[in-house]
């Protein structure tokens, strides 16, 4: 188990070097955090500014894992989209969940000004058409989020303002939304862990869960500790990692990729994506991309289900960069990496309560950035007042990735191939 963050830009260009020591003795708290992302991190903020005493136990560096990987877009709602949510719990409650979204946009903006995060916030993030189909989902998608959500920072685009905004011809359409944007995921990611740290919560690295002996208070063991808390929060995602193979089995590690290319011109960044917004495609297998602080165009996209990364995973990226930007064909590629998102069957999220007394959330299905924070928040909520809004997400069904741990990629991989092949068409 790696106890370095992977090598990317982000790590490169991190501007906090926390270190946490590990776990070692015996002690107690009223709640223990396991997992130091985006929601572990948060969660722990929250109650630590509340007066909680909390321990956050992490298996390698803080920000270690998606949180500090991702392509760093911040966008409204969930990855299944609020058609799909109405169909799972009414449109009632898939109303709440999307304000809850929204919150979680304010959520993560709210954090950047009250604890000073350097993390290179930036507004705006466009959604592409491809085909006449992607124009047509765009619209239905614009207008339906518009008058029926009330959602108004939308913007639809047609394709000449697509191309005045982004510097290539692969794409017909565009949906912007103003209120969307992207950030350094691990710079906001350290940011908030520190915020914690100076709340008072305690961090431990290289301190992996190995058992939870569940209870009143719990107990939670390390190779060299242990820590009885009256609250437990899993905050593992797509790194459970077996600890809890009842969760583990309702979301599938996919993992994804991103590259960074060397500093480019900045009249050049500029000309390849105007007012430094970010955008995705919406195939079901998507590329993403933006452009960095430092003006190199961050480019992300391809799926393995089977941990594998792709063969000389640079090339691989570079090859669906240049396709979509071929003015960076002679452009020097300085990192390439990649890391797990845990999608869920239905691509809803999966939180609830594994015991009464522990917490979990998992399954953003690669939509994480705001969205984690917001898990944290909930969580925390429901240690400290109450859990009424972190129930809505429980009348979410989920079911288990059939085959288990050992069989569940090869039946993954037949599902995801129909939707790679629609993606072509």
């Amino acid at each position: 188990m790696s106890t370095k963050h992977t090598h990317s830009y982000y790590a490169a260009s991190k501007n906090l070097d926390l270190r946490f020591p590990k776990l070692k003795g015996d002690h107690v708290a009223d709640v223990c955090v396991v997992g130091s992302g985006i929601t572990g991190a948060t969660a722990a903020l929250e109650l630590a500014n509340q007066g909680f005493s909390v321990i956050v136990l992490e298996a390698n560096r803080v920000g270690w894992g998606a949180s500090g990987r991702s392509g760093g877009q911040a966008i409204f709602g969930w990855a299944a989209e609020q058609p799909t949510l109405e169909k799972l719990v009414g449109q009632s409650d898939a109303k709440k969940l999307w304000d809850i979204s929204i919150e979680a946009l304010a959520l993560t903006k709210n954090n950047i000004k009250k604890y000073n995060i350097d993390c290179d916030w930036r507004d705006g993030m466009v959604h592409l058409g491809m085909k006449p189909r992607h124009d047509k989902e765009l619209q239905q998608w614009h207008d339906d989020l518009t008058e029926r959500y009330g959602y108004g920072s939308l913007e639809m685009w047609g394709q000449n303002q697509v191309r005045e905004n982004i510097a290539s011809d692969k794409y017909t359409s565009g949906m912007f939304d103003s209120n969307s944007g992207h950030l350094h995921p691990l710079n906001y990611t350290l940011g908030i862990v520190n915020a914690a740290k100076a709340a008072g919560a305690q961090f431990f690295e290289e301190s992996a869960v190995t058992k939870i002996e569940h209870g009143d208070p719990a107990v939670l063991f390390t190779k060299q500790g242990t820590v009885k808390a009256n609250h437990v929060i899993l905050a593992c995602n797509a790194y459970m990692d077996g600890l809890e193979s009842s969760l583990e089995n309702k979301v599938m590690p996919v993992g994804t990729y991103v590259c960074a290319t060397e500093p480019l011109d900045e009249t050049l960044t500029n000309e390849l994506m105007k007012n430094h917004i970010s955008a995705c495609d919406i195939n079901f297998v998507l590329d993403y991309f933006r452009c960095s602080g430092d003006h190199r165009m961050l480019f992300g996209g391809r799926v393995s289900y089977s941990g594998v990364a792709p063969f000389n995973l640079e090339n691989a990226m570079r090859k669906r960069m240049v396709d979509i930007f071929p003015q960076l064909n002679h452009v020097k590629v300085d990192f390439a990496w990649g890391g797990n998102v845990a999608i869920t069957m239905n691509r809803a999220p999966h939180f609830g309560r594994l015991k009464p007394n522990v917490y979990f959330a998992q399954g953003f299905s690669g939509h994480g950035i705001a969205a984690t924070g917001m898990a944290g928040t909930l969580m925390a909520e429901c240690v400290a007042t109450t859990a009424e809004r972190f129930a809505i997400f429980d009348k979410i069904p989920h079911m288990s990735f059939p085959g288990g741990r050992l069989f569940r990629t090869p039946a993954l991989v037949l599902a995801m191939s129909y939707f790679r092949v629609r993606d072509l068409l």
